[in-house]
């Protein structure tokens, strides 16, 4: 995380990954605003460009090559990302409310989030067709879809607009590549490319006949029932897959917003602000220009980026608004399935061997601007006088936020006083995961845990946080209790002190609450960037599991994947995939209480997977049980994109120090990238237990009940001291 120089005094929140918002998202992060915090809200980690679809749909381009990565975009754009759909927005308190519960504040808000395909009011649609749009669930679901296709393929697209035919032909295209033989319909309830000139129009007509794919018109869809489509009037038809491009939809959620709309889009003025609400603006396919009606067409989403990033500077500083001017005509590019093309500008039509090579440069040199960024700066230079060391101390790379900011064990294990034997009331002290404690006949246990924050969403940090110091009272098999909140937040006027407060709060809340433990105060202050940290009681019913008691046979299970310290290292640089990060954040947020239910009856010694790396926590069971261990690398799970960016030379802060101190103890396979995630150091991470080889049979079958997964990675030896890797 970047400190703050300036304290954040307005909101921004762009809600949506379109085509305008990730142009937005990159000229901010070439000049950003002082004092504006920037926002992006989007149910998914990337945004396909629909430019590239037909091509992708035909084989012609991979999934990755036409994604917008926005875990990217917001990390150059020093944005927070919240990935969640939006649902509604009380224009009154102005909070925009996301999906699941969460709502956030704003000052100024922008939304790009397209349309939509889906036909509601068509019977059966939902259950048994494919919208489409929005783009990013029907690539998957196409992929999938070719995995088992038949042959014939019998494909039924509904929409016979321009999206449809360029659909219709490159599903044709993939499967006759596939060995497949198409048998492709397009059914249209009017007639088909009105849109198109004339000229146009027939020379898409005459590639589809070409192609052998069926243009049915003028027919009524009554109902799609599994794999049929029912006509009116006529007996229904089979098809394998349904497909829907049927015109532009807008999202439903907008007209509840009291905003004013036109057939379900904003309507917006030349400044591309909502004629209701100075406060929001839209741009894109879900907005209507009031001074210019256009078609929907990703053109006017590009064309419109420059203008919207000026206008919510221009909004946030108290300035004057720049126009946007829509052209009347544009260039359209029509791909015909293989690669080939027709171009049309007004009433001018022609199709040539060239001109798709031509489409594939405009798109390519498009979506280079959003996935080759301006390198950000490695760190900040010194000035030119300083004191001797502090190059060497500022290290060659961004500070680690989470684990990665942590001391070394050396160090710790050297500062650290010797465990208090003279109190009675201690049972366990220095060296476990938390202090055990006599209380009046009661057995407590306390932990404190404090993360430097690594993600620029302050309510997943506190998610991510809380989970993590929780991760202490549930490896010693402790019931959580209570918990005293420490946080500082960087510079904010007093309005988003209490806003970042508040989210904060909440999200650490539902977590204690959710594991059985109330937070019962705290304390907070400002700094130079935002950090949270808790102090977690819980209480013991039976006998606290400590590192000790491991015996040899036992085997090692394993919670969670590890590659955190790596995966958070290349996304602090922004080179990590937004795929890959969106999936870690899914195991940061995942509580481990069930878990350790599931563990504690039969654990020998159990902890939980932090900064020490796995390698390190697994030899701290070893030292205190007076063991050793023996793991097996194929069988260590990784989360997705971690061995290969270690492969690639990144490393948490934390590693060098870590491998340092405990190379001396291992023997066996120490190098390579899976042998160098031994010692990530991990946010968040799973439950680590040696249990009797008896007893993994039931604790599988409880993890698997429950949803979770238990990896054996290893077993206890008898080989005191010695961790064997093979």
């Amino acid at each position: 995380m970047t400190p703050t120089a300036w304290p954040v005094t307005r909101e921004i929140v762009l809600v949506g990954g379109g085509h305008s918002h990730a142009l937005v998202a990159r000229m901010w992060g070439m000049q950003p605003l002082a004092g504006a915090r920037l926002t992006l809200v989007s149910p998914n980690p990337t945004a396909a460009y629909s430019g590239m679809l037909p091509g992708a749909i035909a084989g012609h381009y991979q999934q990755d090559e036409i994604e917008i990565d926005l875990v990217r975009l917001a990390r150059f754009a020093n944005a927070r990302l919240i990935l969640a759909p939006a649902i509604g927005i009380d224009r009154a308190e102005k909070r925009l409310h996301l999906a699941g519960g969460r709502s956030i504040s704003y000052d100024i808000m922008s939304i790009d989030i397209g349309i939509t395909t889906d036909m509601p009011a068509l019977a059966g649609f939902a259950d048994h067709a494919l919208p489409v749009k929005p783009l990013e669930g029907f690539a998957a679901a196409w992929e999938g879809f070719l995995n088992q296709a038949p042959n014939p393929a019998r494909i039924a697209l509904i929409g016979g607009g321009i999206a449809g035919g360029e659909v219709a032909m490159a599903v044709a295209h993939r499967l006759r590549a596939t060995g497949r033989k198409p048998e492709v319909t397009i059914f249209e309830r009017a007639q088909a490319l009105q849109e198109l000139p004339s000229r146009a129009a027939r020379l898409l007509r005459q590639d589809l006949r070409t192609q052998n794919i069926t243009l049915r018109e003028g027919v009524e869809i009554t109902e799609i029932t599994a794999q049929m489509i029912h006509l009116r009037d006529e007996p229904p038809l089979p098809f394998d897959l349904i497909l829907g491009a049927a015109g532009a939809r807008a999202h439903p959620w907008l007209a509840q917003t009291g905003l004013a709309l036109k057939d379900g889009f904003i309507r917006v003025g030349a400044d591309l602000r909502s004629v209701t609400d100075p406060d929001i603006f839209a741009t894109g396919d879900c907005a209507h220009f009031d001074h210019a009606p256009r078609s929907k067409a990703g053109v006017y989403a590009v064309r419109a980026a420059k203008p919207l990033f000026h206008n919510l500077r221009a909004a946030a500083m108290g300035r004057s608004l720049r126009t946007y001017q829509p052209q009347r005509h544009y260039l359209k590019l029509i791909s015909l399935g293989d690669k080939r093309a027709i171009a049309t500008r007004g009433r001018v039509a022609a199709s040539f061997p060239f001109l798709w090579t031509w489409k594939d440069q405009i798109d390519r040199k498009f979506m280079q601007q959003l996935t080759q960024l301006p390198e950000m700066a490695a760190r900040p230079q010194p000035p030119q006088d300083h004191a001797l060391g502090i190059i060497e101390a500022m290290g060659p790379k961004p500070q680690c936020g989470g684990c990665g900011a942590k001391l070394g064990q050396a160090a710790l294990e050297a500062a650290l006083p010797p465990p208090p034997t003279h109190r009675k009331d201690i049972e366990i002290g220095r060296g476990d995961d938390a202090a055990v404690l006599h209380m009046g006949g009661a057995r407590q246990v306390i932990s404190t845990d404090h993360l430097r924050a690594f993600c620029n969403d302050p309510a997943v940090m506190a998610r991510i946080t809380a989970i993590h110091a929780l991760g202490d009272i549930w490896a010693m098999g402790a019931a959580p209790q209570s918990a005293l909140a420490m946080i500082t937040l960087p510079p904010l006027s007093e309005p988003l002190q209490s806003a970042w407060l508040t989210e904060i709060m909440s999200a650490a809340a539902e977590v204690m609450s959710a594991a059985g433990a109330d937070i019962i105060g705290g304390h907070s202050a400002a700094g130079a960037e935002l950090s949270i940290g808790f102090t977690v009681t819980g209480l013991v019913a039976d006998r606290a599991i400590g590192l000790t008691g491991a015996q040899a046979g036992d085997a090692l299970i394993l919670t969670k994947p590890i590659g955190t310290g790596v995966l958070l290292a290349a996304e602090m640089q922004g080179l990590a995939k937004g795929r890959d990060i969106a999936r870690l954040y899914q195991g940061l947020t995942t509580p481990q209480g069930a878990v350790a239910d599931i563990l504690a009856p039969h654990a020998c010694a159990m902890t939980d997977v932090t900064g020490f790396g796995l390698a390190g926590h697994i030899m701290n069971i070893a030292r205190a049980s007076g063991v050793g261990a023996q793991i097996w690398l194929d069988r260590i799970p990784l989360y997705q994109g971690a061995l290969h960016l270690a492969a690639a030379g990144f490393q948490s802060t934390l590693y060098p120090q870590t491998r340092a101190h405990l190379l001396g103890q291992i023997r066996g396979t120490t190098s390579g990238p899976h042998a160098d995630l031994l010692f990530d150091p991990q946010t968040a991470g799973g439950l680590l237990a040696a249990l009797p080889q008896t007893a993994l049979p039931e604790v599988q079958a409880g993890l698997q009940a429950t949803g979770h997964t238990g990896w054996v990675i290893g077993e206890i030896t008898d080989q005191t001291g010695r961790l064997e890797i093979s």
